[in-house]
C-alpha cells in the first residue's frame, strides 16, 4: 500500500512537471514542500557565486509571502560559511534536521531568534535539504520551519519524512534545471535571430527596421488579442514561434544583391550613363552646326528635343507608376537613334535601359523582381538547416510563406485557402502594412495610414488577405504606441 507521504509526493511531482512558468514553479516548490512536511513555512534559496540568494519566503501563520513578481526580497545573500544552516547543507551536501533551534549550538540561529523577538513568532524546528540538478550540481537550498501537530502547534520534523523531502528537493532541482535548459535554448534562438538581424542591418538598415517594426506590431497585436480574450489569442509557445518567424522571415535577403534590394529608381546607376550619352549627342550636334552640316534652327530643335527627353527620363525614373501614355513615350524614345563620333548608329536607350525604364510599377525589372522574390526560397533553405525544438518546428514554414496569398497569386508555391495557416495570414498582413507605411524605404515615400489600410482592404476583396484578421488588426491599432 502506498503511504500517505508517497502519494502526496507523487501528486506534487505530477503538478510540478506541468508548470512552465519559472516564477510560478519556484513558488510551487516551496508550497509543495510545506504541504508535504505539514509545517508552517519555509525559505527557498538559489545558489549563486556570492552566496545563497533569498528566492521565496513563506510563514503561513503570519500571513507572510515574499518573493516573485510582486514581492521581491531585498535581503542580502547568505554567505557560504558553516555557521549558517542553509550554507552548511550546501558545503557538506547533506540533509539537516534540527528539532529545536533554541537548544542547538552547532549553527548560528541569531537571525531566527531576532525575528522571533521582533514578531512574537516562535521558531522551533528546522529541516534543510540541498537542491541538485541532473548532474548532481548544487543549485539551491530548501529550508522548512516548524513542523506542526494536528492541533497546529510547533513540533519536531518526523525522521520518516526526511527521505521524501530529499526526493522532493531532487525532483524540484531537476524541474528547475530542465526549465533553465529550455531558457538556454530560447536564448540561443534569440541570439541567433539577433545575429542574423545584425547581419541584415549591416547590409541594408531599412530592412532591419522593417523586421523590427513587424515584430513590434506583432507583439502589440498579440497582447491586444490576449487582453480582449479573442479566440485567436496565442498561447506562450505559439506566440514565441510566431515572433521568431517574424524576426526570421526576411533572412533570405542576406544573399539578394544590394543593387537589387536597394534599387531606389528604375534606372539606378544607368541614369548617369544616359545623361552622358545625351551630353555627347549635344556636343556632336554643336560640332555639326559649327562645321555647317546643320542649320541653327536644326541645332536648336535637336537641343530642345534632347532637353525635353532628358527631363522626361529624370522625372519618370523617380515615378512610382508609369501610365499608358508614359509607356508609349518610353517606346518612342527607345526607337530614336543618333550617329556617334565613329559614324556608327546608336540608340537613345539601350535594350537593357529600356527594360528598366518601361517598368509599369516600382523600380525592378522582371528579372530583378525574380531575384528579389527568391529571398523566400533562400529563407526556407537557411531555416531548414536549423534544428528547431519541437514547439518551434513551424517557424521555417511560416517564415518562408509570408508572400503567399489566399487566392494563390502569391509566391513561391502559390498556396491557397485553408492550406495557409492563420499565422502566415497574419504575417503577410504585417509585412504588407509595414511595406506600405515605412518611412525609410529608398525607393518610395511612406503611404498615409488610411490609404495603406484601404489597399489592404482591397487585397481582402481580391481574395488575397484574410478579412477577419485584418479587421482585428485595424481594431487593435497595433501601429500606435499604446494599444
Amino acid at each position: 500500500m502506498i503511504s500517505t507521504y508517497t502519494q502526496k509526493l507523487l501528486d506534487i511531482c505530477t503538478a510540478l512537471s506541468t508548470e512552465r512558468d519559472r516564477e510560478a514553479l519556484l513558488s510551487n516548490i516551496l508550497d509543495a514542500a510545506i504541504d508535504l512536511a505539514f509545517c508552517d513555512g519555509g525559505t527557498l534559496y538559489l545558489l549563486e557565486e556570492d552566496g545563497l540568494h533569498f528566492c521565496r519566503m513563506v510563514t503561513r501563520s503570519q500571513g507572510v509571502r515574499q518573493g516573485g513578481y510582486h514581492a521581491p526580497i531585498t535581503l542580502p545573500p547568505v554567505p557560504l560559511v558553516p555557521s549558517h544552516i542553509c550554507a552548511r547543507a550546501v558545503l557538506e551536501k547533506r540533509f539537516i534536521n534540527v528539532p529545536d533551534v533554541h537548544h542547538n549550538t552547532e549553527f548560528d540561529f541569531s537571525g531566527a531568534r531576532y525575528y522571533d523577538a521582533m514578531t512574537g513568532y516562535y521558531t522551533r524546528s528546522m529541516l534543510v535539504t540541498p537542491l541538485t540538478n541532473d548532474r548532481g550540481e548544487l543549485i539551491g537550498v530548501l529550508q522548512l520551519i516548524n513542523a506542526l501537530t494536528k492541533e497546529g502547534q510547533p513540533t519536531d520534523f518526523n525522521p520518516e519524512l526526511e527521505q521524501f523531502v530529499v526526493a522532493l528537493g531532487s525532483y524540484a532541482g531537476i524541474c528547475l534545471t530542465n526549465m533553465q535548459y529550455a531558457e538556454q535554448i530560447t536564448n540561443l534562438l534569440d541570439s541567433l535571430v539577433g545575429a542574423l538581424s545584425t547581419a541584415i542591418d549591416q547590409r541594408t538598415p531599412y530592412n532591419a527596421n522593417h523586421t523590427r517594426n513587424m515584430a513590434k506590431y506583432a507583439g502589440r497585436f498579440l497582447d491586444w488579442l490576449e487582453k480582449t480574450e479573442n479566440p485567436l489569442a496565442f498561447d506562450i509557445n505559439r506566440r514565441r514561434s510566431f515572433l521568431l518567424s517574424v524576426w526570421l522571415h526576411d533572412v533570405g535577403k542576406l544573399v539578394v544583391p544590394l543593387e537589387v534590394m536597394d534599387k531606389a529608381t528604375r534606372l539606378g546607376s544607368a541614369l548617369e550613363t544616359i545623361v552622358n550619352r545625351f551630353r555627347t549627342m549635344g556636343l556632336l550636334d554643336k560640332i555639326a552646326f559649327l562645321e555647317g552640316r546643320i542649320t541653327q534652327e536644326e541645332w536648336d530643335r535637336r537641343k530642345a528635343e534632347q532637353e525635353e527627353a532628358l527631363e522626361f527620363i529624370r522625372k519618370t525614373n523617380m515615378a512610382g507608376f508609369l501610365p499608358d501614355e508614359g509607356i508609349a513615350r518610353v517606346d518612342a524614345l527607345a526607337k530614336r537613334t543618333f550617329v556617334d563620333e565613329k559614324g556608327e548608329v546608336q540608340p537613345w536607350l539601350t535594350e537593357e535601359e529600356y527594360d528598366c525604364f518601361a517598368i509599369r510599377k516600382g523600380t525592378l525589372t522582371a528579372k530583378e523582381r525574380s531575384v528579389m522574390e527568391s529571398h523566400v526560397t533562400v529563407t526556407a533553405r537557411i531555416l531548414e538547416q536549423v534544428t528547431f525544438p519541437k514547439q518551434y518546428a513551424k517557424v521555417p514554414e511560416w517564415a518562408a510563406a509570408h508572400h503567399e496569398l489566399l487566392n494563390g497569386k502569391g509566391y513561391p508555391d502559390h498556396i491557397t485557402g485553408e492550406l495557409l495557416p492563420k499565422e502566415v495570414r497574419l504575417l503577410t498582413i504585417l509585412d504588407v502594412f509595414d511595406a506600405l507605411t515605412a518611412r525609410d524605404r529608398p525607393y518610395k515615400p511612406p503611404m498615409p495610414l488610411e490609404k495603406a489600410l484601404a489597399i489592404l482592404r482591397s487585397m481582402v476583396d481580391e481574395g488575397g488577405l484574410d478579412g477577419e484578421i485584418l479587421a482585428l488588426f485595424e481594431e487593435s491599432r497595433a501601429w500606435e504606441d499604446e494599444v
